[in-house]
């Protein structure tokens, strides 16, 4: 009982001095995402609802948007020639902050708002990687910091980036290109997560290409000598790739998917497709492997005597990770402390748990202390490395799920068309603001941001992985 009420006091003597550090302007961006949040959440949900995917998210993009437009900002729509891609700035001068809102869902996930497996809409799109909330959250950050401006209580000019397609064709890497962010001093992002943190880890770079083989048609009994398989060439470079796995580091990532492997089975394929992803944890040790994939399809092509043809979707950088502007989120954190998880939620989150097989714990609310960076990412791959190779870079990670929860699954969607996942956007919301406040009060903190990552990239030359205009219509 001694231990307890000592703990407890130690806890309230922690918030009286995390509350002795909350600021006026923090105060006020709390404020303000508060006074917006039953509208964020409106434009969060609608967003989940519709699930729009890569380059056709047009009335999601239009629902946020609209909404900065509401709020007073000046929208440039159609920017990077991607339709739906736009910007939302407000302010003058210098420090100008930008802040990423994604809005993209996955194929063939649709769920309700449930802790059971069942469909939304059969077959349809969902929000498996959170984005509804992604785009709203950050929106809702965008608004908190140029109210003060408004106010006349800080200076500068914010930036909110509606950057679609980071699912599939990496939509970024056009809106780089087009210079977005040349004038940019620090960028904030965050992503929804099973653990609330800084998020100071990279991410896999990663190269997306296309694989076609053109052979000859023929009947499969009757004359198949008059044929060239291209699915024979498919199967031999398949089977390549995967004795290759053998060899090579155990940070490299390869998978595929097979598009069309011929139609019928009574006819010798003359053609046949399939996507390719390659990843690393550098771009350097991705090139090497990617290079390596691409003569085993020429040495499948030859194998089958068949032609072939590789076409480059996109690219991506590893994330440039700034301990720095980590730090400084990972203080308003602490600010803000923990989520604070109804019974209900904390049932909702074990039935989620019980459902995909994971222990069931409920809801984690703890804030995950700063990590070390580590060189070896085991994760995922984002377009959010391209923009931090070209500018500072500040990224967050909020609970919107339960612990262990399956990312890209059902389980998510539910998550995020539901109280869980509105509280995380709304935290998520109040710690961009916040370190933005941070950032806007302190030039020599923007110059210790800017003085890492001009470290971290070192002599690097960034050259964007595309070939050509955004893949709109793919």
């Amino acid at each position: 009982m001694r231990k307890k009420i000592i703990l407890g006091l130690l806890a309230l003597t922690t918030q009286a001095i995390f509350a002795q550090k909350m600021t006026s302007h923090k105060k006020a961006i709390i404020a303000s995402v508060e006074k917006h949040e039953q509208a964020l959440i409106a434009v969060s949900d609608s967003i989940w609802a519709l699930a729009e995917t890569a380059f056709q998210e047009d009335q999601s993009a239009e629902i946020l948007a609209s909404y900065a437009e509401k709020n007073g900002f000046n929208v440039t729509r159609g920017v990077a020639g991607i339709p739906t891609a736009f910007t939302a700035t407000y302010g003058s001068g210098s420090p100008v902050i930008s802040v990423l809102g994604e809005f993209d869902a996955l194929p063939g996930i649709s769920q309700k708002a449930q802790p059971e497996k069942e469909a939304l809409n059969q077959g349809a799109a969902g929000h498996g990687c959170g984005h509804n909330l992604f785009g709203a959250g950050s929106l809702g950050a965008a608004i908190a910091v140029k109210e003060l401006i408004e106010a006349g209580k800080i200076k500068g000019t914010i930036k909110f980036l509606g950057t679609p397609s980071e699912e599939k064709f990496f939509g970024k890497i056009w809106m780089v290109q087009a210079g977005l962010w040349d004038n940019v001093d620090v960028n904030i992002s965050w992503h929804p997560s099973a653990d609330t943190k800084a998020d100071v880890q990279s991410s896999l770079a990663l190269i997306d290409f296309k694989v076609e083989f053109y052979g000859q048609a023929a009947h499969a009994s009757a004359d198949p000598w008059n044929g060239r398989s291209a699915s024979d060439a498919l199967e031999l470079y398949t089977s390549g790739i995967n004795y290759y796995r053998e060899h090579i580091k155990p940070t490299v990532r390869i998978h595929y998917h097979i598009q069309d492997g011929g139609q019928v089975v009574n006819v010798v394929p003359d053609y046949s497709r399939l996507w390719v992803r390659v990843r690393d944890s550098k771009r350097s040790g991705m090139k090497p492997v990617y290079e390596r994939v691409q003569a085993m399809a020429e040495g499948a092509a030859i194998l089958a005597n068949v032609d072939y043809k590789i076409s480059l979707i996109s690219g991506i950088y590893e994330t440039l990770v700034n301990r720095t502007g980590g730090a400084v989120m990972q203080q308003n954190l602490e600010l803000l402390g923990p989520i604070s998880y109804t019974n209900a939620e904390n049932e909702f989150g074990k039935k989620i748990q019980a459902a995909t097989g994971k222990p069931q714990v409920g809801m984690d609310s703890a804030i995950r202390p700063l990590e070390e960076t580590r060189e070896n990412s085991g994760g995922g791959s984002t377009d959010v490395g391209d923009v931090s190779w070209n500018v500072p870079n500040i990224n967050l990670g909020v609970t919107v799920a339960p612990k262990d929860t399956p990312w890209h699954s059902w389980a998510v969607v539910a998550c995020g068309g539901m109280s869980i996942g509105h509280k995380g956007m709304i935290h998520a919301a109040k710690a961009m603001g916040m370190t933005m406040v941070d950032l806007f009060n302190s030039p020599k903190l923007v110059a210790k941001v800017k003085a890492e990552y001009k470290m971290r990239k070192g002599d690097e030359v960034y050259e964007p992985m595309i070939d050509g205009p955004a893949p709109i219509n793919q």
